[in-house]
C-alpha cells in the first residue's frame, strides 16, 4: 500500500507548496482537490490544486514535472459534489468529465467522487437519477481508461443535508443496488470505515464483501461521543453526537482495518483525509496533523 493526503486540507497552498508539504511529512502520493474555480459552499470544498480545465499539453507537462521533481504520485483527481441536486447537478456533471478527461491525460486514470442524492427523493427514485445522470458518465470514463471510485460518505452532518443526505452511496446494500444499476468493471469505492462508525455499520466486514470492488481508500477517524448520543439520539443531525478525528484519535481500530485490507491483497493507495477542527486553526496546526497522521499510520504502512 502507497501513504498518501486528500490535498483538500492544505487549501491557501499552491499545488508546489502542497507536494512541498507532503513530501515533507513522509507521503509518497496525493489525491489532488480538482474544485472549479469559485467560493466553497462547505469545508474542505472548492479547493483546487489542479486546473483541470486547462488541458493544454504545456500545463499537463508542468502537473506531471512537479509531482516528478517531489518523488510523489497522484492516487486520484477528487471531485466531491452532489451530481444528482436537482439545480447544481447539471454544473457539477460537467465538471466531473473535466475532472475524468484529466485524470486521463496525467496518465492517473482514477476519480474520486460522490454518486450524488436528491434529498426530496426516495432511495429507489434516487436509484433511477443514478441511472440515467451516471450511465453516460460512466460511458465516458470507460472510453477514457478512468476508474470512477465513490465515496461511501452520506454527506449528511447538519440541517443543511437533513433529510437524507447528499450522497446515496452510503451502506453495502446500496452499494449493491448501484452496482446492480452501473455493471460497469471500472466503477468501484473509495473506501472510507469513518462513516460506517457513526451509522453503526461493521467497517470490516464489506472489506471481504466487497474486495474487487475497492480502488482507493481513505484514512479518517470518527469520534462518538457517548455521552451526547444518549441525549440526542441516532436521528439527530450526526455532528450532535460525533466529530472526525485524526487517525488514532477516534474509534476505528486502524490495526484491524489495515489487516482486513491485506488479507484481500489491496496494494493500491490510502489517503489520509484530516478533516479535525481541533487542528484548523492555523496553518501550523494543519502541519501538524498531517504530520501526526502520517507517524501514527508508518506502524502499518511504511
Amino acid at each position: 500500500m502507497k501513504l498518501g493526503l486528500v490535498s483538500a486540507i492544505l487549501d491557501g497552498w499552491d499545488l508546489e507548496a502542497a507536494l512541498k508539504e507532503a513530501r515533507a511529512a513522509g507521503y509518497s502520493c496525493m489525491e489532488v482537490a480538482c474544485w472549479p474555480a469559485g467560493k466553497a459552499e462547505r469545508r474542505y470544498a472548492g479547493v483546487s490544486h489542479i486546473d483541470v480545465t486547462n488541458t493544454s499539453p504545456a500545463y499537463v507537462s508542468e502537473v506531471k514535472a512537479l509531482f516528478a521533481k517531489y518523488e510523489m504520485e497522484i492516487s486520484s483527481l477528487a471531485f466531491y459534489p452532489n451530481p444528482l441536486d436537482p439545480e447544481k447537478g447539471p454544473a457539477a456533471v460537467e465538471h466531473l468529465y473535466h475532472v475524468i478527461e484529466m485524470s486521463a491525460l496525467l496518465g492517473v486514470n482514477m476519480v474520486t467522487t460522490f454518486i450524488g442524492r436528491d434529498q426530496a427523493k426516495t432511495v429507489e427514485e434516487n436509484l433511477e437519477l443514478v441511472k440515467q445522470v451516471w450511465t453516460p458518465i460512466m460511458d465516458y470514463a470507460r472510453e477514457k481508461g478512468v476508474k470512477v471510485a465513490i465515496e461511501n460518505c452520506p454527506m449528511l452532518f447538519g440541517r443543511d443535508q437533513w433529510p437524507g443526505g447528499q450522497n446515496l452511496f452510503t451502506s453495502p446494500a446500496n452499494w449493491q443496488k448501484v452496482f446492480d444499476i452501473l455493471p460497469y468493471d471500472n466503477l468501484g469505492i473509495n473506501y472510507d470505515p469513518s462513516h460506517f462508525i457513526w451509522q453503526m455499520i461493521d467497517y470490516l466486514a464489506p472489506i471481504k464483501q466487497f474486495k474487487d470492488k475497492i480502488f482507493h481508500v481513505h484514512i479518517k477517524d470518527i469520534k462518538i461521543y457517548r455521552d451526547q448520543l444518549n441525549q440526542v439520539g441516532i436521528m439527530a443531525y450526526p455532528l450532535d453526537f460525533m466529530s472526525p478525528k485524526l487517525p488514532g484519535l477516534g474509534d476505528v481500530d486502524w490495526s484491524k482495518y489495515i489487516s482486513a485490507l491485506t488479507d484481500i491483497g489491496y496494494d493500491g493507495y490510502i489517503c489520509v483525509e484530516v478533516e479535525d477542527k481541533a487542528f484548523e486553526s492555523s496553518k501550523e496546526k494543519i502541519v501538524d496533523s498531517i504530520v501526526l497522521s502520517r507517524k501514527y499510520m508508518e506502524q502499518f504502512v511504511i
